[in-house]
């Protein structure tokens, strides 16, 4: 493939088998190589670049460090129909968190509701995606993730929670599901390293120095903070005790303490499934969401609104567009994924060639 200075459009569908090529090659077994490819595929294709195929060279990076177990022996132990922790050895969060929301599914056909706590996975990915895979089953998916202290905490210096992120997905009857997934902080970490590569300043109360001091210079900024100051320092520590401290794996207070270990790389999560069918008439729920979803969009635009959207929308649109354009790559990921390949012995997609 000749290089150009335009970004790569490559189907979703050849970009999940070259994406799983890659990780397989990478140690994975071919499972979890097409699971962890599905979940950054699907990202990327809601247009959350992020979290989307550019995690593959760090997944590689990760899987040949061995902070990834490529080969992990995950264990579910349950004491009660409706719950059950997911030990992931290790695993990558794709895989280990693919598991629990099919678990916390499973449980929930029966029980009405069901509750999985994900122990010692690495990097979870986008988690709405696991939650949007619980609605797909006409099923009300939640989910929490804790990791490793990232963001300022409301009155400290430095580093202290993480930027924890919750997830919920709603089904509909009609229209796109609803899906919520935000995380605690005010400004994701790869924005302030966007911001440093362009020299663009960052917006007022979004991020601060190694020792929390807010700024909006990006060659000072370091922390995200903490999304409405005391609020989202509260819900990720809210969220280190439903899931870390939940299952026996706490994070913060390790990663505080003076044992080295605990500033190994390891995160943790909550998948909650709820069957509407266990509160009333299941189909005339996903009716009366889809009339809600209707009367807000019905409301009023506001002054200067390009429109009224409920969470999810606007990147189900995006899904639907790139499905049928392709995802399209930055120059630079995609020399890098070249790179990867060629070392790897992967063939690039057919259609890697298409440009914008």
């Amino acid at each position: 493939m000749s290089e150009n200075p335009s970004q790569v459009l490559v189907p979703a569908a050849e970009l999940r088998t070259f994406s799983a090529a890659l990780l397989e090659k990478g140690g994975l077994s071919a499972e979890h190589a097409r699971t962890t490819a599905d979940v950054f595929v699907w990202a990327a294709q809601r247009g959350v670049d992020s979290h989307g195929i550019a995690r593959v060279p760090a997944y590689l990076d990760l899987l040949a460090k061995g902070v990834a177990n490529a080969r992990p022996e995950m264990a579910i132990a349950s004491t009660t129909p409706a719950a059950a922790v997911l030990d992931a050895d290790r695993a990558p969060g794709p895989v280990a968190l693919s598991a629990a929301a099919d678990e916390a599914v499973r449980r929930a056909r029966q029980t009405g509701t069901a509750t999985v706590g994900v122990r010692r996975t690495v990097h979870t990915g986008a988690i709405g995606y696991y939650v949007s895979k619980i609605a797909e089953q006409g099923l009300i998916g939640i989910g929490f993730v804790a990791g490793m202290p990232n963001m300022a905490y409301t009155g400290v210096k430095g580093a202290a929670v993480a930027t924890s992120p919750l997830a919920v997905a709603v089904p509909a009857r009609d229209h796109a599901p609803l899906l919520l997934d935000m995380a605690t902080a005010t400004i994701a970490l790869g924005r302030i390293r966007q911001a440093k590569a362009s020299g663009t300043p960052l917006p007022e109360g979004a991020a601060a120095t190694e020792d929390g001091t807010p700024t909006t210079d990006p060659d000072k900024a370091v922390l995200p903070l903490p999304l409405g100051g005391a609020k989202g320092s509260g819900m990720s520590l809210a969220f280190e005790l439903l899931t870390s401290v939940l299952v026996g794996a706490p994070i913060f207070s390790a990663f505080h303490s003076d044992d080295p270990a605990g500033r190994k790389h390891r995160q943790n999560a909550l998948l909650m499934a709820l069957d509407p069918a266990a509160f009333g008439d299941a189909d005339a729920f996903t009716t009366d969401v889809d009339t809600t979803l209707a009367t807000l969009k019905d409301l009023p635009v506001a002054d200067g609104a390009d429109g009224v959207f409920y969470p999810g929308e606007r990147s189900a649109l995006v899904a639907d567009e790139r499905g049928a354009r392709g995802i399209p790559v930055t120059p630079k990921l995609w020399r890098e994924l070249t790179e990867r390949a060629g070392q790897l012995g992967v063939p690039l997609p057919d259609a890697a060639d298409r440009a914008l």
